[in-house]
C-alpha cells in the first residue's frame, strides 16, 4: 500500500491535505501510481453500501482527513488496507469521483507534524568518509550501538517544495537517506521486534549547510543550525508488505538484517551524483527502533532516519561530480525502488 497527503495542483491556497491511497495496480514495470483513492469518499461510500460498518469498526466510522488524525485515533497504518482492498471503481477511472489523477495532484509529507526525527548514523561507507576526512578512525562504539540525533520538526518539507541555504551558508548539501514512520507506541523493544512498530517508509531528504556544520562540530555537540533549517520526506509513505521479495543482506547490527536490497540514488540536474543500497546499511530499522525505545516512548508518527548511504551526499563526492555545492536553480532528485523519486528545486533564500 501506498499512501500520501494529496491536493489538486489548482486548490486554493491553504487548502487542506486528503489522505489517498494509490490505486492497486498490476505490471506498472515500477512506474509511479497513475491513479490515486481518496480514501474520505471510499469510506463514505463503503458505509453507504453497508451500513453496518460504522458500527462494527472504528476506521469506518469518522471521516478519513490525514494519517496524523488516523494515528492519533489510536489506529495503525494497516488498518486503511481495508478501505483500498474493498474498493472498486466505477465505470471507467477517469469517471469515478474517489480516485483522482496523479497529474492533478500535489503531494505533501507522508506524516505532516511528526512529534519528533531521531537521525541515525547507519552506513559505513558515508561514516569512514567522515572521520577520515577528520584524519581519524571510525570509532569502535559506532559498530555496537545505532547512533542518533534529535532533528527539527518544525521545517518539514514534502516533495517538489523549495529549499535554500540558511543565512551564513553557501555550502548547502544533500544527503539520501530513507526514513522509517513509527505508528504504534512502543517502548524496550529488542531488535528482533523493533521493525513490528513501522508502519512504512519514504524517502528523506537530511539537508545539511555544510559551512556551518564544520564550525559547530568543532564543540563536539550535535548538529544543530548546520541541519534544522529543512527536511524533505515523500512522495507517498510505502507499507512493509510492498517491500517484500527485495531480500535482505546479512547485517551487523543486533536485527540479523539491515535491509531490503534496493538501490538508492541522488541526481542533481539529471546528472547521477550518488549510489548505494539500502542493504548497504550496519544496522536495520529493528536495531534503530530498539536503541531509540530504550527507556523512552516512542509515539505514532515518530520518524526515525537511517542516516546518509555511502557516496550519498556531495560532502562525499562533490570533487569527482558536480564540483560545486548546491545553488539556485538546482534540482535534486532522491531515488529509492519502490519508494519513488522525491525532487526538490533549490532556490534563493527568500527576503524575510
Amino acid at each position: 500500500m501506498k499512501l500520501a497527503h494529496v491536493r489538486e495542483v489548482h486548490a486554493p491556497a491553504g487548502a487542506p491535505w486528503r489522505l489517498a491511497a494509490a490505486l492497486p495496480a498490476r505490471d506498472t514495470g515500477g512506474a509511479d501510481p497513475r491513479h490515486w483513492i481518496d480514501l474520505e469518499p471510499a469510506r463514505r461510500r463503503a458505509v453507504a453500501a453497508d451500513p453496518n460498518l460504522a458500527h462494527d469498526r472504528v476506521l469506518h466510522r469518522q471521516p478519513v482527513t490525514t494519517l496524523d488524525d488516523h494515528l492519533a485515533r489510536g489506529l495503525r497504518v494497516e488498518a486503511l488496507a481495508d478501505l483500498v482492498e474493498g474498493f472498486v471503481p466505477r465505470g471507467d477511472p477517469e469517471d469515478d469521483v474517489a480516485l483522482l489523477e496523479a497529474d492533478d495532484l500535489r503531494f505533501g509529507p507522508p506524516i505532516l507534524r511528526p512529534p519528533s526525527l531521531r537521525d541515525f548514523y547507519a552506513f559505513e561507507g558515508h561514516v569512514r568518509t567522515m572521520w577520515e576526512r577528520r584524519g581519524g578512525e571510525v570509532p569502535e562504539a559506532w559498530y555496537r550501538l545505532p547512533i542518533f540525533y534529535f532533528s527539527n520538526v518544525s521545517e518539514i518539507r514534502g516533495p517538489d517544495e523549495p529549499v535554500w541555504a540558511p543565512a551564513a551558508s553557501t555550502e548547502l548539501d544533500y544527503e539520501l537517506e530513507i526514513a522509517a514512520l513509527v505508528d504504534t507506541p512502543a517502548l524496550d523493544l529488542q531488535p528482533e521486534r523493533g521493525e513490528e512498530a513501522i508502519g512504512g517508509y519514504t524517502i528523506f531528504n537530511d539537508w545539511s549547510a555544510r559551512d556551518l556544520q564544520r564550525e559547530e562540530t568543532t564543540v563536539r555537540l550535535g548538529p544543530a543550525k548546520g541541519k534544522d533549517f529543512a527536511a524533505s520526506f515523500g512522495p507517498w509513505l510505502v507499507t512493509p508488505d510492498e517491500l517484500a521479495g527485495a531480500g535482505h543482506a546479512p547485517g551487523a547490527g543486533g536485527g540479523g538484517a539491515t535491509g531490503p536490497d534496493l538501490a538508492m540514488t541522488a541526481e542533481v540536474d539529471g546528472a547521477e551524483t550518488s549510489r548505494g543500497r539500502w542493504s548497504d546499511a550496519q544496522f536495520s530499522f529493528g536495531d534503530m527502533v530498539a536503541r531509540a525505545s530504550a527507556d523512552a516512548r516512542l509515539r505514532p508518527g515518530d520518524l526515525l532516519g537511517s542516516g546518509t548511504v555511502g557516496t550519498g551526499c556531495l560532502l562525499e563526492v562533490k570533487d569527482a561530480t558536480l564540483g560545486r555545492y548546491l545553488q539556485p536553480g538546482d534540482e535534486v532528485v532522491l531515488r529509492i525502488e519502490r519508494l519513488g523519486a522525491l525532487r526538490t528545486p533549490i532556490v534563493a533564500r527568500p527576503a524575510r
